[in-house]
């Protein structure tokens, strides 16, 4: 990925450190008091961080301290100490604003009417109207203006992933053949694992010496573990994964969505355990075991066996012409016209030349208003005509079954297995490169 050159060539430090973003305000003596008083000075803002060409302030992180403080206490986490947490917060800040800088750069943009679709779904989703939204948030400090603002990043920094990362990434048919192998051969099952995690990240090229501070690091997380101290405090203290503010849980994850390296620690761990440092490519690891379950069942899935005419609405053909065209047909089927045939005929979907055929469908086959209809009739029944967003349908089910779809799902669980493996690691790799690339001074220290 070619990047601009003055994007990562050091700012000169001079400028930056000319550059006053904190400003004073001075309290000027009172009538009567004498001249040569000192003047107070009140710093009312600094920068903290430098990242390329753009800054973070004091007032950014303390806003981000707010909400973090509003996310913890809803989750039910203790807080970790202030110190810990705000250079948690600043580390995460850099990430997402050199990630931010890149999106600029290379024209990703969510403009306002698709933020405002995606507020009012946040708000449905929390059963809220937006304005009950609003005054939540600001009745915990948050301002929806910010709210809203980190919503939108949120969503350019899913795209960016998607575009620099998942869309690169391909699983071919004999890397899945070859995955199935390898878990029949573990004794034909697959456990799930409901895991905690804590991530220290160690840059690429890192000296010895960089190494041997990153592993304190995670040594110190674990020695608070081992003394007792609340996993969820400990990860958002002092783990660099993404889900460090959510205490670190990853939830329930397969066996086969799991590198080799963490399978293989949780296998020998009990219940409530927590395993040694672990070292990949990407740094060092610790894991909490929460909870562990066998392999799941066979899949049983109920199949439906249906054909259709489907009339599109358009201009010529609005949609009380097509609901009539269709309940015509219908009547004809009723009194025992062929199906088939009239499929052939009258219907605009590409299933016509072979009578509406659409052969078997499972759930999910279908958008959800085909499927209901779909469901609700008896096996040589017809419905009435049935809207969805591709047009008018008449639907027909010929008959149903039960169908063991195991084999299938475990190829379609494999695939989204090794396609979320390869994603979370590549993104790890993208993320330090990008990082590594980039300009990055911090100034947390600095008083």
């Amino acid at each position: 990925m070619t990047q601009s050159p003055r994007r990562f060539t050091d700012p000169p430090r001079r400028a930056f450190r000319g550059c006053v973003l904190a400003f004073a305000a001075l309290m000027l003596a009172a009538p009567g008091v004498p001249a040569q008083q000192p003047r107070k000075i009140v710093v009312l803002d600094r920068i903290i961080a430098v990242v390329n060409d753009d800054v973070i302030t004091r007032l950014d992180l303390d806003e981000r301290l707010r909400f973090a403080a509003v996310q913890l206490k809803q989750q039910g986490t203790p807080p970790p100490p202030r110190d810990a947490l705000e250079k948690q917060l600043l580390d995460r800040m850099v990430s997402d604003r050199v990630q931010l800088q890149l999106a600029k750069e290379t024209g990703l943009r969510v403009d306002d009417s698709e933020l405002d679709k995606t507020m009012q779904r946040i708000a449905q989703d929390n059963k809220l109207t937006l304005q009950q939204l609003r005054a939540v948030l600001e009745k915990d400090g948050v301002p929806f203006s910010r709210f809203r603002e980190d919503i939108r990043n949120e969503i350019i920094l899913a795209r960016l992933r998607e575009r620099e990362v998942d869309n690169r990434i391909s699983v071919a048919e004999s890397e899945i053949e070859n995955f199935i192998s390898t878990q029949q051969a573990q004794a034909g099952r697959s456990d799930e694992y409901n895991l905690s995690h804590i991530l220290v990240t160690v840059p690429e090229n890192a000296s010895p010496e960089q190494i041997q501070s990153r592993r304190s690091r995670a040594e110190q997380a674990l020695e608070q573990l081992q003394s007792g101290a609340d996993f969820r405090q400990v990860a958002a203290s002092l783990s660099e994964a993404p889900d460090a503010l959510q205490g670190g849980s990853m939830g329930w994850r397969d066996a086969t969505r799991l590198p080799t390296l963490f399978v293989d620690a949780l296998k020998t761990m009990s219940v409530g355990g927590l395993s040694p440092i672990l070292r990949s490519s990407n740094g060092f690891h610790v894991l909490k075991l929460n909870e562990r379950r066998g392999s799941m069942s066979p899949v049983i899935v109920r199949q439906t066996h249906a054909r259709h005419i489907l009339i599109k609405t358009n201009e010529l053909v609005p949609e009380a012409e097509a609901r009539r065209r269709l309940a015509t047909l219908k009547e004809r089927i009723d009194n025992k016209a062929d199906f088939a045939e009239l499929a052939r005929l009258h219907s605009e979907d590409a299933s016509s030349t072979k009578g509406g055929d659409l052969g078997w469908l499972s759930p999910g086959d279908t958008v959800p208003e085909f499927e209901r209809a779909m469901d609700a009739l008896e096996p040589g029944q017809s419905s009435s005509p049935v809207q969805s967003p591709f047009g008018w349908h008449l639907i027909q089910v010929l008959s149903r079954r039960n169908e063991d779809m195991s084999r299938e799902h475990q190829r379609l669980e494999a695939r989204k297995a090794l396609r979320a493996r390869k994603s979370d690691e590549s993104h790890q790799e993208w993320l330090r490169q990008l990082r590594d690339r980039a300009y990055i001074e911090y100034r947390l220290e600095e008083r």
